[in-house]
This record gives structure tokens, sequence and C-alpha cells, in this order.
């Protein structure tokens, strides 16, 4: 049996430490207003959104997983997946605390505020959302902390080592995605402060998100592969088909739910959020065609999630119509990103800051454009309707959020790499991330058949070990 090291004990001596301390926090009472606080309808809505964006997480995990190497599935789904485990605890005990606790200085939230959840389930509601039990609201808001790391997985996926990504998970979580919640959320967040409009994550999921897989992926530098030029095919189309439909039928949760109530402006949403990925995929797959390329199912899926991407800061902001221009010049824009990020040496393995990082900068930017009064009265009327303040706001807001994210993930890459290995060997790469992280395998059987120079080799796993060997 292996000799097991501090390194390999202290995730799970972390995680037996924040169980003991849970026990000794006092347990309130729920909620119960008498049916005079709360609106049962709302309450039944956000719970069914906060389900469906709960559902946008392994639907990323098929998105990414149809699209690498077959060797890579497993390990690229897991590290999606495993976000809502790691930022599920992270929440309850201090990220929810410091997204949305007393501000301070409308930077960051109070950590003691709802310390291991302290006062949530029996406390007032949420400013903003007085219909509905805080604890909703703050599950609500959890879906999407989860999702946001997930989403980092596809530019650093098929080199970056299992251990070190959960790590960047729980620093992420708390470096990057929580100051920027406050920022452009709490009442108190200096962006919310300034008017800056993010409906459901233009700035707080995608843009950070984006930056961050820029980031992870100068500082992993680039796949074997990449170097040589040579075309991974996808590892399953159909995956990807899959994904996509369950991240459209979440994104319903993810926009509409950001209403925060069964009201009209859920209405609007759900709308906006559903033309826009359809105006998107259309738009990816007709442009590509018009550059000489054959429809594909692949284009017209990553068209639409940029679509849906674009759409979030502005879902409950913009009326239908415009919703449409919003996702055709989005896919567009990244379309055109994708091909000379391909000829670059950039190796963001499946485009996720061309498809979220800047899918999230042109959904707030078309906010500043195209927001109107008249779809939201606590919004504001964007530069289409003569406010050119609105617009300049939207874009410093953009800008922040875009060095900040970049330069805290790009350090939280670096000193990772510090104390841990970041990327694996050039032989477990070449092995595949399935097998040397895992032990296990997507493929049929124990065989996973690739080319080691001349020579054609397999490897077989059985019983918890990994072997390489020649065919004949």
């Amino acid at each position: 049996m292996k000799k097991i090291g501090l390194k390999e004990a202290l995730p799970f001596v972390l995680l037996a430490s924040i169980a003991i301390a849970a026990i000794f926090v006092p347990a309130l009472p729920n909620f119960d207003d008498g049916g005079t606080k709360y609106n049962a309808a709302d309450i039944g809505w956000i719970i069914v959104a906060t389900a469906l964006v709960f559902l946008m997480t392994p639907g990323l995990a098929f998105f990414y997983g149809g699209m690498v190497h077959r060797k890579n599935v497993i390990s690229t789904m897991i590290k999606s997946v495993v976000a809502a485990g790691i930022v599920s605890i992270i929440w309850v005990t201090v990220g929810y605390s410091l997204c949305f606790g007393d501000s301070i200085g409308g930077f960051i939230g109070n950590p003691t505020t709802h310390l291991f959840f302290k006062g949530v389930s029996s406390g007032e509601p949420w400013s903003l959302a007085p219909t509905i039990p805080k604890t909703l609201f703050s599950l609500f808001q959890l879906m999407f902390a989860i999702i946001t790391p997930g989403l980092v997985v596809g530019a650093v996926a098929e080199r970056i080592r299992f251990t070190s990504y959960i790590l960047f998970i729980a620093l992420f979580s708390v470096l990057v995605y929580a100051p920027l919640a406050h920022w452009s959320w709490h009442p108190d967040g200096f962006l919310f402060k300034w008017g800056a409009l993010d409906f459901a994550g233009g700035t707080v999921v995608h843009i950070s998100a984006g930056c961050a897989a820029l980031a992870g992926a100068l500082v992993l530098k680039r796949r074997k592969t990449h170097m040589e030029r040579e075309e991974v095919p996808p590892a399953n189309v159909p995956y990807v088909l899959i994904g996509t439909g369950l991240l459209w039928f979440g994104w319903f949760g993810f926009n509409a739910g950001s209403a925060l109530g069964a009201n009209a402006l859920a209405v609007s949403a759900f709308a906006t959020t559903n033309t826009a990925a359809a105006a998107a995929g259309l738009s990816w797959m007709f442009f590509d065609v018009m550059r000489g390329k054959k429809p594909s199912v692949l284009g017209f899926c990553i068209g639409a999630v940029v679509g849906l991407v674009a759409i979030t800061p502005a879902a409950g902001f913009v009326a239908i119509p415009q919703s449409i221009f919003i996702g055709v010049i989005a896919a567009i824009i990244s379309n055109i990103a994708v091909y000379y990020k391909q000829k670059s040496k950039l190796d963001d393995t499946l485009d996720v800051f061309p498809c979220h990082g800047l899918g999230g900068m042109v959904g707030m930017v078309m906010t500043g454009i195209f927001a109107t009064k008249a779809v939201n009265g606590a919004g504001n009327d964007g530069l289409f309707y003569g406010n050119a303040d609105f617009f300049f706001t939207q874009l410093k807001a953009m800008g922040i959020a875009v060095v900040y994210s970049f330069v805290v993930s790009f350090l939280i890459f670096k000193f990772i790499n510090f104390i841990l290995p970041l990327r694996v060997t050039s032989e477990e790469e070449e092995m595949g991330l399935d097998a040397t992280q895992h032990n296990e395998s997507y493929v049929q059987g124990t065989l996973i058949l690739h080319k080691k120079g001349e020579k054609e080799t397999a490897i077989k796993i059985e019983k918890g070990t990994v072997e390489e060997f020649v065919l004949d």
C-alpha cells in the first residue's frame, strides 16, 4: 500500500475539521412567517430555478467531456462536477458571508456575518428578495458559485492535475468569485452603487471564468498535441449535444430565476434567454457555412452556449427583439476569436476565453447599449436610448472585472504551481488523465490505443494499477 504523506492527508483533515466544528454551531428554528411575509409562488419558482441551475453543472460536464480526447473524458467531467462538493462546503462555512455578508467598504462581505450559515435559516429575507426566505436565496446563489470554477476546466483540460485543480476551485471561489459577487450584487458593493448592471452573471460568472481560463492556459502552457498541431478528435459529439440541451434547459433557471420571483420580469428574462441562444446557434453555424465549412453539430452547440453567455447580464434589462441581435453578434465575435486563437500559440483547450470570456464582455457591452427601463424599471436606459453615461459605467465595470479576475487567477495558478505540481508529467499526458489521475477509463474495456512515435501502444487499467505496453 502506498505511503500516505501530508499532501494526501490534508484535504480529508480539513474536511473532517470543518465537520467537527459544525457540530458545535447552534441549531436555530427554520423561518415560520405564518403565511404573511413570503410568497408561495415565488418560493416554488425559485426552488425550481435553483434545481435548474444545478443541472447546468452535469450539463457542462457532458458539454466539455464530449469535446476532449477519449482518454481524458472522465478527468474532464469530474473536474466540473467536483465543484458541487467543494464550493457547497465553502459556501456554507464562509462563502455566502463573503458574497452577501455585511459589506466591508463595498469590497467584500464580513466572513463572520453568516459563518456556518449563522442566522440564514431564521433571519430576515435578503433585501432584494423580500418574498422568499434567505435560505432559498442563498442556495440559489450557491448554484452560480458552483458552476463558475467548473467553466475554467475547458481551458486547462488534458494537462492539469486533479488535486491541483481542487485547490484552484477553493482559492478561486474565495479570492475571485466572492469579491466580484459582492461588488456586483450586494447593495453596498461599489459596482452596484455605481449603477453597473449584471442581471445573472456576465461579470461575476462568465468574465471571471473566462479570464481565469486565459490565465490558466498561459501558466500551464501548451499540450504536446497542440505544439505538434495534431488534430484531437472529439470523444463523443452526442455528449456535446446532450450537454448543450442540459445547459440551455438549466439556463432558464439561471436567467429567469434571477428575477427572484414568479413575475413578469422572470417571463421576459426567460424569453430573451431562449431567443438569444437560438439566434447565436444559427449565427455560428451559418457563419461557418458562409466561410466554406459544412454545418456542424459542434458549431450550433457552441454558438448556442455563446448566446446564452452573452444574454446573461442583459436578460432582465433588454427587450426580446434586441436579444436576437445580441445572440447573432456574440456568436460572430466569438467565432472569429476562436479562428485566430487556433492560429496562435495559446492553448485554451476548449476555447473558454473566446466563448465565455468574450461572450460575457459582449453581454455587458450590449446591456450598456440596449437596456431599457420599459423592461425593468429598476434598471437603466442604455446608449441606444440616449444614455451614454450608463454605457460608460458598464465599460468601466467590465474593465475592472477583466483585470481583477485575470490578475488574481494568474497569481492563484502560479501559487499552486509553487506548492504543488500544477501540470501532469509528459508521460501522464501521453497516457491520458483518466488512467493516470483516476485509474478509470471512458473507453469500453480496459485498453486505450494511441500512437507513441512510430509504435502503437495500449494502456491497461486493472485493480488500481495502470500499465502501458507496446503492441506487436
